[in-house]
Order: C-alpha cells, then structure tokens, then sequence
C-alpha cells in the first residue's frame, strides 16, 4: 500500500543537476618553468585567448612518475592566463593529495574530450560502446568571422569559438586562428592556427599556399621545411590525419 508523505517545498532555493563546460590541461611535465616558457610562446601574443574559463589539469601522463608539480605555482601560472583551475584527475594519490591540498577538487569520473580526425579508412569495433564524452571546448558557432583587408606584420585576428574567413592577403608576420576552420581567399603568407582549442577536424584553406607556419590542433608545420611544389603557392588545403605514429599535417591541393 502506497503511503502519501506531506512535504513543504524550500521558499529560497532548489537543487539541481548541472554540466560545466571545462578546459582541459593535459600535463605532461612537472617542470612549471618549462612550462610557463611555452605557455608565454603559445598565448603571450594572445591575451584574450582565454576568457577566465573553468580548467581541468590532467594528470594522467604524470601518474607514473613521483614527480608532481607545484599546485600553488601553477594555478597561479593559469590565472595569469585568464584561466580558473577548478578541478584534477588522474594523479596517483600523493599528487591528488598535494593537488587538494591547493584548493582542487578531484575528478575522477571527468572524461575528457581527445581529438579524433578522421582516417581515410576509419574502422570502429562493432561491440565497441560509446565513450561518454565531455565537451573541453564549446563547438564553433554558427557563422564565421569575416576580415575584408590585408593583414599586415604585426597584426593578429583571432575568430574565438567559430570560423575565420579572410578576403585579402595575410603577409608575413601576421597571425590568424580560429577554433574552427580558416579560409584565406587570397595569399597565405603569415601564420594560421586552426582548431586553436583541440579541434581536430579543423582545416586551413587558402588560394596560395606560402605559410610561415600552418596549426591545427596543435599540430604544428613552419616554413623551414618547405611545401611541396605541387601546393607551394598554389590552392590547397591542410588537415590532421591520424595515423600509427601519431597524427601529422596533411597538404592536399585543390583542383580549379
């Protein structure tokens, strides 16, 4: 027999369930001085990279080792860079004990997202489940941001959560990244960063391929090793591939 209970619901506040889209940081090393050189070299010309987002370290890679990096120091590294470090996962217990000890919550159960570009032959187990799957980054919007004038050296137009489309020459000493795609419908001469925040689908175009350095993903090409004659100059595209020695950028030309 059902029992019916009389219940007075709380006047000032509910709860309930909510997801938080997170940034994820995959250390690889517990060395922060190394980091904080890179970290300058990736963002220091990008201030606005970041817009305070809610971050996850990642320990994983470092598990194994008895290395285990200062917490204090490296929130305070993230926050420089307009990042909120909120929570940790994947450390063995003394490094989630240090990590708790700064302020982060553990994690265990976060997944996080790891770029998947797709193969030439992609093959998926038939019994294989779906993994659940965290978003890191939100996906790019609809729309793309749309630059009418050449680039200049010096300059840098960043196209955050979305597409970049520019309709003049990006010259040498000029910086363009987009979350998503890039499209160049003119000469490509500077430096272009696609999928700035780990999208691996991402792609570069461009109607004449001369780059000082081509990104996606952080998979990164620069001019000292030079293109191939038969996209050097010439329409063509650029897309990660993932292989068995890890993934790599590809050039493909693009026929009038």
């Amino acid at each position: 027999m059902s029992v019916a209970l009389a219940a007075n619901a709380p006047a000032t506040f509910e709860i309930k369930s909510a997801n938080l889209p997170l940034v994820a940081l995959l250390l690889k090393s517990a060395d922060l001085s190394r980091l904080a050189d890179e970290f300058a070299q990736r963002f220091g010309d990008v201030p606005d990279f970041f817009d305070n987002d809610s971050l996850l370290i990642d320990l994983q890679a470092l598990a194994e080792s008895e290395a285990s990096p200062d917490f204090d120091s490296l929130c305070g590294l993230l926050r420089q860079y307009r990042l909120s470090p909120l929570a940790v996962r994947g450390g063995n217990p003394a490094q989630m004990e240090q990590a708790a000890s700064a302020g982060l919550l553990a994690a265990p159960d976060a997944v996080v997202q790891r770029p998947s570009p797709r193969t030439e032959t992609p093959q998926e187990p038939a019994s294989a489940a779906p993994e659940p799957v965290q978003a890191v980054a939100p996906p790019p919007e609809p729309g793309a941001l749309v630059i009418d004038r050449p680039l200049r050296s010096g300059q840098q137009v960043y196209a955050r959560g979305r597409d970049l489309v520019v309709m003049a020459m990006v010259n040498p000493g000029a910086e363009v990244i987009a979350d998503g795609h890039i499209h160049v419908y003119a000469p490509l001469r500077g430096k272009a960063i696609a999928g700035a925040r780990g999208n691996g689908d991402a792609r570069i175009f461009a109607l004449s391929m001369s780059p000082e350095l081509i990104s996606i993903a952080g998979i990164y090409r620069t001019s000292e090793v030079a293109l191939p004659p038969e996209v050097a100059g010439r329409a063509a595209q650029v897309r990660l591939l993932a292989g068995p020695d890890g993934d790599k950028l590809v050039i493909d030309p693009l026929s009038a």
